[in-house]
């Protein structure tokens, strides 16, 4: 059983769709952001960072408990349990790996920028929002040209495709228009329609992510420095 840490965000999503891909048994406990459950101590103690996704495996076949934090990290650790969404073979492995690194190093913190300036930020810095939409329609451009002639990122679906998808759909208020991105888009919609997918969102229905955020919210989310 897996005890998953939980927020409907991007990363969240990533996780309840592998764990919903899987047919894993899992539970999930909601850890809600906005109000600062982030920084309860008995999640601290499995997500040291204090952000959520997180997770601890209860396997009974386990000598201990085994808690994790960091969403690549996650899926990496289930894929290989698992035995899926990640190939055996070297060179398969080497492909899927670094278009994971790609997604956790460059694509997900450079679209969470874009959406920082762009939404949430209260003061609208012209240099950031530009600089963003622009390096995200860089990084659309390398994903398009990654999928040309490929159903999925790698080959076969894999975590690669399930850490990047949930980024995606946030393409309008990144400013993206995937109709200049047509692959990108073709394999959004064959994701989306994945039943795994629709089964992974249906999760997060009890909040609806883009409303707008009260002051309190707003220095929870933005305004930790070293003693939170």
């Amino acid at each position: 059983m897996i005890e998953l840490y939980y927020w409907p965000t991007p990363n969240g999503h990533k996780l309840t769709m592998l764990l919903e891909e899987l047919a894993a048994p899992f539970v999930i406990k909601r850890v809600n952001i906005g109000s600062g459950e982030q920084f309860e101590p008995e999640f601290l103690k499995i997500s040291p960072n204090n952000r959520m996704p997180a997770m601890v495996d209860l396997d009974p076949a386990l000598s201990a408990p085994i808690a994790i934090f960091e969403s690549g990290a996650m899926m990496l650790y289930l894929a290989e349990k698992h035995g899926r969404f990640i190939p055996q073979d070297p060179a398969g492995r080497a492909q899927v790996l670094q278009w994971l690194f790609w997604q956790m190093a460059g694509f997900g913190p450079m679209l969470g920028q874009n959406h920082h300036f762009s939404s949430y930020a209260p003061e609208k810095i012209p240099y950031a929002i530009t600089r963003y939409q622009n390096e995200s329609r860089r990084l659309y451009g390398v994903l398009n040209k990654q999928l040309s002639g490929k159903a999925f990122i790698a080959g076969d679906y894999s975590i690669a495709d399930m850490a990047c998808y949930p980024w995606t759909l946030y393409a309008e208020r990144q400013a993206i228009d995937l109709q200049e991105f047509p692959d990108v888009l073709r394999w959004q919609q064959a994701i989306q329609a994945r039943p795994a997918t629709i089964r992974a969102y249906a999760h997060g229905d009890f909040h609806k992510p883009g409303q707008p955020l009260s002051d309190a919210q707003r220095k929870v989310l933005f305004g930790q420095g070293a003693k939170p």
